[in-house]
């Protein structure tokens, strides 16, 4: 029987006889983080390696391979004093990606491969985005990005051999259409620069998977139908008060679709980045906030599956190569129980409606604006810099301990079956009715989240499983206000930018205290679930090894 197949399942879930059904899990696919050059560190390195044994995590993206802390291109070469000497040709050396590349593999996952930013000596305009100086621009010599590609693809599969390097995915930029910070040229440049390169890299070896075009975000009007982004455009979406109503769109992959079907170009995989969170300009110049409802994840993805089925590549993968509640690094719902809650409840909805959505970033050890300020500073990852457990790391491991088969999709939560050891878990949520037209937002300050605290009665969760083993042990966990919730702690603490190393480790604590009992299953045979969740509750039931 294949895992693909549509089967009556061994176990009544209700009291009923349930069909069970494939149920990948889309948000263990991928994985971001920074940049290239962060991965070297010990700190990144443990975080990954735990991230990857917790939650499961198969393929890892971030920025930055061929920037100049990697050293991969160089038309001059020096001594670190006095100018330095042209070289008669490009000089590739891939040391400090070989050490991020094999730390990656030797802990059980794949990079998905970002081809960016341009080098310095190769880039027409320098440092556009980050603290660290991206050159998000068009190549000076297209030729020559070419044989960049070239020579690291080769050298990559020199070193880990075709069937290894086959399994990869080779993006082609990020985030092209946001000018003049990612990519300083127009759209069609973009295009060429995706026709070049995936000509480049199939020329190598027609099995490698190349796709693009890496955009950024859904927007409801016309900003980027044009060559650049179009501010005008935006007026509308900015004084709109019912933006659920808008029509949203992915930005350019219609476009670049024709291009390449105009132009016989392989696509592998559409990629883009979804946030459910918009920022358009009005008439007069300022900019507006959006925060679209708590669906449009799930609108977005189902709108996307069916414009590639539609298309010219209707057997291209769909990834979503960054996605989070909002697109900043120094947004405070990142570090709270609410993302962790509207987390789950958005993965659960998406689970088949693409091949991977990449949740941006598994680390806070992430520099783009420089260093976090304070423990808990908005910051995308899963964990924090010293490596503290955020309620979202949590929602990754309890979505990670889900089987593979689904069994149960109710308004609460999952109830699935492993297809290797037919153990059986579930996942249970407590997302507020009131907030079933909002998503959860962007916050400013941790003290701005605590408003979402006090949304919502508690929900009684109420399942049962038979055809059980009597006397199978089944492991609960509550992540929930007043367990798992480490930036409430620190912020009862008073906030410290600094905390002491007592103060850290009582932290380290509280992260990791969730609330914890087991249940066992009666002479019946039936699992009896019967909880009483407080709102932002999300719960784990897993059979006990």
């Amino acid at each position: 029987m294949t895992n693909d197949a549509v089967f009556e399942s061994p176990f009544r879930v209700d009291g009923e006889a349930r069909e069970e059904s494939p149920f990948p899990h889309v948000w263990a696919a991928c994985v971001g983080a920074g940049r290239a050059n962060e991965a070297l560190r010990a700190d990144w390195q443990a975080q990954f390696a735990e991230a990857v044994d917790t939650c499961g995590f198969r393929y890892v993206r971030f920025h930055g391979v061929f920037h100049d802390d990697m050293f991969v291109y160089r038309e001059s070469y020096g001594h670190g004093f006095g100018p330095n000497t042209p070289l008669p040709a490009p000089l590739y050396t891939f040391s400090y990606v070989d050490k991020v590349f094999d730390f990656i593999l030797e802990r059980g996952a794949r990079p998905f491969v970002e081809l960016g930013f341009m080098p310095r000596e190769l880039a027409t305009v320098p440092e556009t985005v980050f603290w660290w100086g991206a050159h998000g621009s068009p190549p000076k010599d297209m030729g020559r990005w070419v044989e960049l590609v070239t020579a690291a693809v080769e050298h990559w599969i020199d070193r880990y051999g075709p069937a290894e390097v086959r399994q990869w995915r080779f993006e082609v930029w990020n985030e092209p259409n946001l000018v003049p910070h990612f990519w300083t040229g127009t759209k069609t440049q973009y295009f060429e620069l995706y026709e070049q390169t995936v000509r480049a890299v199939k020329k190598i070896d027609p099995e490698l998977k190349v796709g693009g075009p890496a955009t950024s975000v859904f927007v409801p009007d016309d900003r980027y139908k044009g060559e650049v982004e179009d501010r005008s455009a935006m007026r509308l979406t900015a004084t709109t008060r019912d933006v659920d109503a808008l029509n949203w769109r992915p930005v350019w992959i219609d476009d670049f679709l024709a291009y390449c079907v105009a132009r016989d170009l392989p696509v592998d995989f559409v990629s883009t980045h979804l946030y459910p969170t918009d920022f358009a300009y009005g008439a007069d110049g300022r900019g507006v906030h959006i925060a679209r409802y708590a669906d449009a994840t799930i609108d977005d993805l189902t709108l996307l599956r069916g414009l590639v089925a539609g298309s010219a590549y209707p057997d291209a993968e769909i990834h979503i190569t960054e996605w989070s509640t909002s697109p900043s690094a120094r947004d405070f719902m990142h570090d709270t129980l609410f993302a962790a809650t509207f987390i789950t409840r958005s993965y659960l909805m998406s689970a088949t409606l693409a091949d991977s959505i990449s949740y941006w970033t598994f680390t806070d050890v992430f520099e783009e604006g420089g260093a976090g300020i304070g423990p808990f500073h908005g910051g995308f990852g899963l964990m924090n810099e010293a490596g503290i457990h955020k309620p979202t790391f949590h929602a990754f491991a309890m979505l990670g301990r889900l089987g593979d088969r689904l069994l149960l999709a109710a308004p609460d939560g999952v109830v699935t079956r492993d297809s290797r050891t037919s153990a059986v878990s579930a996942l249970f949520f407590n997302y507020p009715d009131e907030m079933a037209l909002r998503s959860i937002g962007t916050a400013g300050t941790y003290a701005a989240t605590r408003e979402l605290a006090g949304l919502g009665p508690a929900r009684r969760v109420r399942h049962s499983v038979g055809g059980l083993e009597p006397g199978t042990a089944f492991l609960v966990e509550v992540l929930d206000w007043e367990h798992g919730n480490v930036a409430e702690a620190w912020h009862r603490l008073g906030a410290a930018l600094n905390p002491s190393r007592e103060q850290t480790a009582y932290l380290r604590v509280v992260a990791d205290s969730l609330r914890r009992f087991t249940l066992t299953v009666p002479a019946d045979g039936v699992l009896a679930i019967d909880v009483d969740l407080p709102p932002w509750a999300v719960m784990s039931v897993r059979q006990a090894a």
